[in-house]
C-alpha cells in the first residue's frame, strides 16, 4: 500500500482495522423518498457527530456542516464523488453516473479521509457500467496524486420491473465478480452489498484480496434484523459497515449509531446492542 494513503486510512479505520461510516449523502440523487430524516441536514449531521462514528459520508454541498464543527474528535469525511439517476421506481430514458468536476481536489480541500464512487451493474445497461468503470479509472489516477483513498461501491441491482427502484440483487455469483472488478480497478476500500445468505459473506472478503470490505445497509429493516446481520457480517470478516437509512431514518439515530459501533469495534452481540438501544 502506498505510504501516502496511510495517514488518511489511519483516520478512517481503528487500530484494529474497523470502521463504521454513516452515509448521509442521499440528497445527492434527486429522490423524494431519500430525504426522510435528513430534511434538516445541519441537525442530522450534528446528531450523528455526537454519537461518534468513524466517518460520515456526504456530498460536496453538505460536507461543510461536518467540517465547520470545532474540535479534533469529529468523524472523518468520506466524500461522495458521483451523482446518478438510477434510484427511482422507474428508470429514466437516459441513465448516467456523473463525476463531480475535479472531485479529488475538492476532497483534499475539504480534508476528506476518502472518496466514494459507484460501480453499478444494472440488467441490460452496459453503457452505465462502462461509464462507472471509466469513472473509477479517472479517480484512481487522481487519488494516487493526492494520497486519497478510493472507496469503490460495487452495486448489483435487480431490474426495476422486478421490485421497483434501487433494489439490491443479493446473488453472490453476481456480487463476487463485481467486487473483484472494483479491486482490479484499484479500490483501496470496498463498499459492498450483503448477499442473500450472510453466512457466505466470507467469499466476498476472500475475493477482495486483502482490500477492506465495508458492507452496505440498504433499505430500512427492523432493529433485530440489522443487529443480527451486522454481527454475522463482522464474524465473516468484514472490516465494518456503511449504513445510511437504517441510522438516519431510525427514531433514535444517535442510539443506533452507538449500538452499531459497539458491534463493529467491541464485538458486542445483537442482544447487547439491542439492549443498549432501548436502555
Amino acid at each position: 500500500m502506498a505510504l501516502s494513503l496511510k495517514p488518511r486510512l489511519n483516520r478512517m479505520f481503528s487500530e484494529q482495522g474497523k470502521c463504521f461510516d454513516v452515509a448521509v449523502d442521499h440528497g445527492f440523487f434527486n429522490e423524494y423518498g431519500f430525504l426522510a430524516g435528513i430534511e434538516n441536514m445541519k441537525q442530522a449531521i450534528a446528531t450523528i457527530v455526537e454519537a461518534g462514528p468513524d466517518c460520515i459520508q456526504l456530498s460536496i454541498g453538505q460536507a461543510g456542516h461536518l467540517q465547520s464543527i470545532p474540535g479534533s474528535q469529529k468523524p472523518g469525511l468520506v466524500l461522495r464523488t458521483d451523482v446518478a439517476n438510477i434510484y427511482g421506481s422507474t428508470l429514466p430514458r437516459f441513465l448516467f453516473s456523473e463525476l463531480m468536476d475535479k472531485a479529488i481536489e475538492q476532497a483534499v480541500r475539504m480534508d476528506a479521509v476518502s472518496v466514494c464512487v459507484n460501480l453499478l451493474l444494472l440488467p441490460n445497461q452496459p453503457e452505465l457500467h462502462y461509464q462507472c468503470a471509466k469513472n473509477v479509472s479517472i479517480l484512481k489516477t487522481e487519488c494516487e496524486k493526492y494520497g486519497m483513498p478510493l472507496m469503490v461501491e460495487p452495486l448489483v441491482m435487480l431490474a426495476n420491473e422486478a421490485k421497483g427502484g434501487y433494489m439490491v440483487d443479493g446473488d453472490i455469483h453476481k456480487i463476487l465478480p463485481l467486487v473483484r472488478q472494483a479491486v482490479e480497478l484499484g479500490a483501496d476500500v470496498i463498499k459492498a452489498d450483503p448477499c442473500d445468505h450472510v453466512e457466505e459473506y466470507h467469499r466476498v472478503i476472500e475475493i477482495a484480496s486483502g482490500i477492506p470490505v465495508l458492507v452496505r445497509g440498504g433499505g430500512r429493516a427492523s432493529d433485530e434484523e440489522i443487529m443480527t446481520r451486522t454481527v454475522e457480517l463482522m464474524k465473516q470478516g468484514a472490516s465494518g459497515i456503511v449504513y445510511g437509512r437504517n441510522v438516519i431514518q431510525h427514531p433514535n439515530p444517535a442510539g443506533m449509531t452507538k449500538a452499531l459501533m459497539s458491534i463493529v469495534h467491541h464485538g458486542n452481540s445483537a442482544e447487547q446492542a439491542l439492549a443498549s438501544l432501548t436502555s
